[in-house]
């Protein structure tokens, strides 16, 4: 079993940024593919961002695509999401997760952390 354990998350205003972390507890990273996933008020889970267990892919929802750049340092044992310009409607909870395969959906994440809240004032 794998516990994620994210960090970062805050209030921020509209334009600023953040960067989130995320890392598991108790095993090494290195193995596992990581996506961030974000849900809204009232609204379904939604896919953010992947990064191979290498770190050489990543992918973007296009909505965040040249604001928002997923990272990872193996040897630190954590992910990271940097996020730029953010915006109100971005308003979220912001969750890691990781697991064997890499996609951009659900199903390749075996592992899920408790989330991090991550507010844009206006």
């Amino acid at each position: 079993q794998v516990q994620l354990i994210e960090s970062g998350g805050g209030l921020v205003q509209a334009g600023g940024s953040l960067r989130l972390s995320c890392a598991p507890s108790g095993r090494t990273f290195g193995i596992y593919a990581v996506a961030w996933f974000r849900q809204a008020p009232g609204k379904e889970r939604e896919f953010v961002a992947a990064i191979t267990p290498s770190g050489l892919t990543t992918s973007y929802a296009d909505s965040v695509k040249g604001r928002f750049t997923i990272s990872r340092d193996n040897a630190k044992n954590t992910v990271y999401l940097q996020m730029n310009g953010l915006k109100p409607e971005e308003t979220a909870v912001y969750y890691c997760a990781a697991g064997p395969r890499y996609g951009t959906t659900f199903t390749p994440y075996d592992y899920w952390g408790q989330g991090t809240q991550v507010t844009v004032s206006s």
